[in-house]
């Protein structure tokens, strides 16, 4: 099974080639992407370090990714960078909401993740145009596979909060998603269980089907 990114379409780091480079296969008309050997090492070790099962990052894939970016319409490649920093922006708020009580360890991936994205001088200044933030989404695209559970639970978390608006306290209003979560899953499988049974009670019986009554004249 493919890993799980953060949007439903992931980004074309391993397999893309092709937009606009020039002859050291840099995205034409960026010369200031070019990127120093030691400095994507430091970066691929962040990514592993986070998400040790992430593809390898080197300078080739890294000039066809943001070759990739900018070969885009303009507002299709925000939206690309705006939706997985919005992904982002929602580990960002688990951490700070008091009614949600994540692990030890996936707080402190969450922190080394926010340190490097809140970074200026990181692997691709920020400064630049479209391209700047292209390290960060990487960053959080490669490595998301070790947030994905704890996100995707937090955005059903506060869709629950916002309609049907639980009482009581913070840690309250989670124990009832919590509960009211499990009472659904014990509906699914009973639902899953009787259908199993009827199916099985409503087979064809076994032998030929005998007809009784008198014969016709």
């Amino acid at each position: 099974m493919p890993h799980p990114t953060p949007t439903d379409h992931p980004l074309p780091f391993e397999h893309y080639r092709g937009g606009l480079t020039d002859s050291l296969g840099a995205p034409a008309g960026f010369p200031e992407i070019a990127l120093s050997g030691p400095a994507v090492a430091q970066f691929d070790e962040l990514v592993h370090d986070l998400y040790p099962d992430a593809a390898r990052v080197d300078p080739p894939r890294l000039q066809q990714l943001a070759a990739w970016l900018l070969s885009l319409p303009e507002e299709q490649a925000s939206e690309e960078l705006d939706s997985r920093m919005q992904r982002m922006e929602e580990l960002r708020a688990l951490l700070d909401d008091t009614a949600w009580d994540c692990s030890d360890a996936i707080r402190l991936r969450i922190n080394k993740l926010l340190a490097y994205i809140d970074r200026e001088d990181d692997l691709i200044p920020d400064r630049l145009p479209l391209l700047g933030r292209l390290d960060d989404v990487l960053l959080i695209e490669l490595a998301w596979p070790a947030f994905a559970a704890e996100a995707n639970e937090y955005r059903d978390f506060c869709l629950y909060r916002q309609t049907e608006r639980p009482a009581g306290t913070p840690e309250q209003q989670r124990e009832a998603w919590l509960r009211d979560r499990l009472a659904e899953l014990e509906l699914l499988r009973h639902s899953t269980r009787m259908e199993d049974e009827h199916f099985a009670n409503g087979r064809t019986p076994e032998g030929p089907m005998r007809v009784t009554g008198s014969p016709l004249p």
